[in-house]
């Protein structure tokens, strides 16, 4: 019983030796002479340029306050990263996203400080 144990965990491990054999690398395609121009790049709106300022003065004046949640951070965040991308609507969802968070923080500083009773 021993020895076809062994001969079964000897086959299996060049089973899976074969399997790790390399693919041979193909060689590349020469070049075109031309490469074909690349289509421009879009560009973000106005209104996702001025919803991502206005993001950022929110989300400062929070900060400044003490009062900046990690929520805000975040949508900011992402409301840059599509900026990086081009992509105008992330821009503007992210950027009201953080400019709401950033609002309902500069609020919640003027609640009432509630006291656990003794």
């Amino acid at each position: 019983m021993h020895k076809i144990m062994i001969a079964l965990a000897g086959a299996g491990l060049l089973a899976l030796a074969g399997c790790a054999s390399t693919m041979p690398e193909k060689a590349e395609a020469p070049q075109a002479a031309a490469k074909p121009q690349e289509a421009p790049k879009a560009q973000l709106t106005e209104e996702a340029k001025l919803a991502l300022a206005q993001a950022e003065a929110d989300v400062k004046a929070a900060q400044a306050k003490k009062a900046l949640w990690t929520t805000a951070q975040d949508a900011l965040k992402q409301a840059k990263a599509a900026a990086e991308k081009n992509d105008s609507a992330a821009v503007i969802k992210h950027a009201k996203e953080a400019s709401e968070f950033a609002r309902l923080g500069i609020e919640q500083t003027q609640y009432p400080v509630t006291t656990i009773s003794k």
